[in-house]
């Protein structure tokens, strides 16, 4: 996973700013509410960029809200359990 996009949301308390990630980085699976880009289409990458710095602050409040509910689920204990329940069901 992208731990600096995590981080980046996890750093925004007043829950504003815009997460802008590539389509190709595993946080992007999780990370729904940031804008998805595929970085080598250069134009809708600049769009995507355009789009970030029009969004309103309603807009990129709930956004960053639902990507820190996802960051705060998706812990360091939820990866440990599941790895762990997983392993224990290898024979």
């Amino acid at each position: 996973m992208n731990l600096v996009a995590k981080e980046f949301v996890a750093s925004q308390h007043q829950n504003d700013g815009t997460l802008i990630l590539s389509r190709f980085a595993g946080a992007s699976q999780e990370l729904q509410g940031a804008i998805i880009i595929n970085p080598y289409d250069i134009e809708k990458s600049a769009d995507a960029i355009k789009s970030a710095l029009e969004m309103t602050k309603e807009e990129q409040n709930q956004r960053m809200i639902q990507m820190r509910l996802v960051i705060v689920r998706h812990n360091i204990y939820s990866w440990a359990s599941t790895l762990l329940r997983t392993m224990a069901t290898i024979n």
